[in-house]
Formats: structure tokens, sequence, C-alpha cells
């Protein structure tokens, strides 16, 4: 028979807070993985675009293999393997984890990050060049502020999707919110009733996303009406934001 009380006891009652220490967990590994994962991304995403086919066949030999297996796949070779290529080196299992998930998160974010300098208007880098700017330079004072806006959606998709990719973590005995909800819920059958814990926090973490994504679009949204700034930095133009020293109204 289902048991409502200790759904409701792991929910509110829990001394331990195990399930909001498994959820914070999670939260880290996500955050950690994610922005790894972006840096990643963005220099295979630059390699792919490089005019060096050395660079190109490395970036794509990546995508190809990250792409093309799973991920389970992958915790699962870098945890029993590495330490047979590496005899007495075996990764703790937090480790493993953000180094999967890092890795396999760098070949999406390439594809999204390729894909979003690629629909900034080509006349943009020649006008930087016309005045005089390095390829480096333009890249960063131009094109990837413009960018942003098209990286943002998916990527805020891409850690929404890490968050419940976390799961996974469980089959190296990880005790993220689905290991906890297997482990203390097996010696009494009651794997069900925790697994809808789990559930209920695994719903909180991405709703708490998804607000913050939506702000953070407005905040990009390029018909949005923001204040005018001079002299911002490269943060203060990629998040909308800047010194309120050099505000002025907006049109």
């Amino acid at each position: 028979m289902f048991n409502w009380d200790l759904v409701w006891f792991y929910l509110f009652q829990d001394p331990n807070l195990y399930f909001l220490k498994a959820a914070w967990l999670v939260l880290w590994v996500s955050v950690v993985a994610q922005t790894l994962g972006v840096i990643l991304g963005l220099f295979l995403a630059l390699m792919q675009m490089s005019k060096w086919p050395a660079l190109q066949w490395i970036a794509r030999a990546y995508l190809w293999f990250f792409r093309g297996s799973p991920l389970l796949v992958q915790v699962l070779l870098l945890w029993t393997g590495l330490p047979k290529i590496v005899p007495g080196l075996l990764l703790p299992d937090f480790a493993c984890i953000l180094v999967a998930f890092s890795l396999n998160e760098g070949a999406y974010m390439s594809e999204i990050i390729r894909a979003a300098i690629g629909a900034v208007d080509p006349g943009q880098m020649e006008a930087s060049k016309a005045l005089g700017m390095r390829y480096w330079v333009a890249m960063r004072r131009i094109i990837l502020p413009q960018a942003a806006r098209v990286v943002i959606p998916p990527l805020g998709n891409e850690f929404n999707n890490m968050l419940k990719t976390t799961s996974i973590a469980t089959v190296i005995g990880m005790l993220e919110l689905t290991g906890t909800a297997r482990t203390f819920g097996a010696p009494t059958f009651n794997i069900f009733e925790l697994l809808i814990v789990a559930t209920v926090y695994y719903l909180i973490l991405t709703t708490i996303w998804d607000v913050i994504q939506r702000w953070i679009e407005r905040r990009l949204d390029p018909d949005r009406k923001p204040a005018i700034s001079v002299n911002k930095s490269f943060g203060q133009r990629l998040l909308g934001f800047g010194s309120g020293r050099d505000r002025e109204f907006a049109r």
C-alpha cells in the first residue's frame, strides 16, 4: 500500500535533510558541469570555424564521439576504464561525474555556439576589421555579445536537462536525488514513495531555473528598451546591465 506518511516525512519533517542535501549536490554539479561545458563548447566551436584543417578535424572527431555515444556509457567508461588504463587511478564519484558531464555537454554546446556565431551578420566582422580590430578582439567585443542572445534559450534548455541528467550518477553510487531515493527506499521496499519525493525536488529546481531563464531572456531581448550606457564591459553588455554612473534615460 502506498505510504503517504513517508512522502510527507521526507518532504517536510526529515531532521537529517537527506533530500535537501541531495538537491544541493544536484544543483552544484549541474552548475559546474554546465559552466565547464560552455567554456569547452566555445573553444570547440572556434576550432570548427578555424582555417586550420587539423583543428577542425580534432573538433569534429570530439563531437563524433561524445554526441554519438550515450552519456551513461561515457560515465561507465571513465569510472571503470580509467583505473585499467592508469593503474591505481580511481576518481571520486563526483569528479567522475563532473568530468563526464562536462565533456559531453561541451560537444552539444559547441554546435549551439557555432550556430549562434553563424547567425550574426558577417558584415559585423568585416566592419570590425575595417576599424582595425584583430579577430579575437572583434569576437570578444562585437560577435560574442550578439551571439549570446541566440545562445541563451538553448543554453537554458541544456541546463534544465542537466539538472535531470544528474540522475545518471546513481549508477556509480553517487547519492544525488535518485540515488538517495533508491538507497533509503530499498530496505523497506518504499522506493516508489521516495522517488516521488525526488520528483518534487526535481520539479522545484527546474521551475526555479525556468523563472531565471525567462528573466535572462527578457534582459537580452533586442526589442526591450534598456537604459543607454557607455563604456560597458563585456559582462555588462552580455547581461544587460551596467554601472549606474554610466546610465542615461532610455529613448
